[in-house]
C-alpha cells in the first residue's frame, strides 16, 4: 500500500469508495447515512488542488481509501476518511491518519480533530484507539470552528445520532512548512475506516 496525493482522474473512484464504505451503516439502522451522496467532483478537486486529498493505493496503484483534511483553529481537521470494505481491517485508515499527522506536524499544526458518531464501532471507539479523545461541551479545545462544524452537521441531519468532536495532540515538527489554505464544505459523515 502506498499513500500519495489524489490524481484528477481518480476523483470518481473516491466517490465510489465513499459509497461502498457507507454501506455498513445500513446494518446499524442508519440507511440515511449509507444513502448520503459523496462529495461532488468539484469539491474533491478543490481538496486535491489545495494539497489536502490523499489516497491509499493498492499494489496496482488503484485507490482503495482516501482522506480529506482542512485546517480548523490551528488543527488539521479530518473532513472525510473512507476505506473500501474490500480493503478494510488492514490498517489503511490508520495509515492515512498517520500520514495526515505527519503532514500536519510539518505545517506546524498542534493537533488532529474530527467529528464522528459515538455509537458506531468504526467511528468514535476506533478513533479512541488511535489516540483521539472526546471533547466535552465545556472543553476550551472545542473551538468556535469545531462548534460551527457541529452546527453544520446538525443542519445536514447528522445530529439524529449521537456525535462527538475528538482531538489528538501532535508532536511539533522541527521546521514547519506552509499550511495549504483551508477548504469549506457541507459536512458529510465519515465512512468506515479500517481498524
Amino acid at each position: 500500500m502506498r499513500i500519495r496525493a489524489a490524481a484528477p482522474a481518480e476523483l470518481p473512484l473516491l466517490q465510489d469508495i465513499e459509497r461502498a464504505a457507507g454501506e455498513p451503516f445500513r446494518s446499524l439502522g442508519m440507511a440515511v447515512i449509507a444513502d448520503d451522496e459523496p462529495l461532488p467532483l468539484d469539491v474533491l478537486d478543490a481538496y486535491r488542488l489545495a494539497g489536502r486529498a490523499w489516497v491509499a493505493a493498492d499494489e496496482a496503484g488503484h485507490p482503495v481509501a482516501y482522506l480529506l483534511a482542512d485546517t480548523v483553529d490551528g488543527a488539521a481537521h479530518i473532513e472525510q476518511v473512507s476505506v473500501h470494505p474490500d480493503a478494510a481491517h488492514r490498517g489503511i485508515g490508520r495509515a492515512l491518519i498517520e500520514h495526515l499527522a505527519a503532514e500536519a506536524a510539518g505545517w506546524g499544526l498542534t493537533a488532529l480533530t474530527l467529528t464522528t458518531f459515538t455509537e458506531v464501532p468504526w467511528n468514535a471507539p476506533y478513533y479512541a484507539r488511535l489516540g483521539f479523545r472526546p471533547l466535552a461541551e465545556s472543553d476550551p479545545e472545542l473551538t468556535a470552528g469545531l462548534r460551527a462544524i457541529q452546527q453544520a452537521e446538525a443542519a445536514h441531519g447528522l445530529a439524529t445520532w449521537p456525535r462527538v468532536c475528538m482531538r489528538r495532540e501532535l508532536a511539533a515538527a522541527p521546521a514547519p512548512r506552509a499550511v495549504p489554505p483551508p477548504q469549506q464544505r457541507t459536512p458529510s459523515p465519515e465512512r468506515a475506516p479500517s481498524p
